[in-house]
């Protein structure tokens, strides 16, 4: 069962990787990949949030960074050395790679953790948003399989790692919120 669950995973990755490549999707998903592309707009909208942002903005800003801290190091430092899975590039033939294919483990897609955890908090913050968090989340966490560097298995066990992540980052805020009172508007 294992085996067959590994193969269609193999196939998909290749469709993905290999049969959809284009001009278009070789330039834009390496810049959509790339950290340093994405963090200063992430940079910007945090001291918006933080400064512009009144109480919710305030509050949606501080458990961001707690909610991204605890994502990232559960999935990079915790769960990758669990499963311990090598990446597509270091393993199959003919990928399609587009950048550089690192030796750290392959699952899950801390890309797809941390950007669905982070989606799921703000979503509760700014509902208005949802879809564009969502959207632009689900973008940077397919573009992991375009370059070659993830299994379209890791970015869905990412996206569902983060998604409970990010549940239990809210939760822990609501029953915070409860217990202490803190009078905040969503809206």
């Amino acid at each position: 069962m294992l085996d067959l669950l590994y193969n269609i995973d193999v196939q998909i990755f290749y469709f993905i990787n290999v049969t959809l490549a284009n001009p278009v999707t070789d330039f834009l998903m390496p810049f959509i990949t790339e950290r340093s592309h994405w963090m200063i707009f992430y940079v910007i909208m945090w001291f918006a949030m933080l400064i512009k942002g009144g109480r919710r903005g305030a509050i949606a800003a501080i458990l961001i960074l707690i909610c991204i801290l605890v994502s990232d190091q559960t999935s990079s430092s915790v769960i990758k050395n669990l499963f311990c899975r090598v990446r597509p590039c270091n393993v199959l033939p003919g990928v399609h790679l587009l950048v550089s294919c690192t030796s750290s483990f392959s699952f899950p897609s801390s890309h797809a953790v941390n950007h669905f955890a982070g989606s799921f908090v703000l979503s509760h913050f700014y509902p208005e948003y949802r879809l564009w968090l969502y959207g632009g989340s689900f973008i940077i966490a397919i573009s992991r399989v375009f370059v070659g560097v993830h299994y379209p298995s890791d970015v869905l066990g990412g996206i569902l790692i983060g998604l409970f992540i990010g549940f239990i980052i809210l939760q822990l805020w609501l029953l915070t919120n409860k217990l202490l009172k803190i009078n905040y508007k969503r809206k």
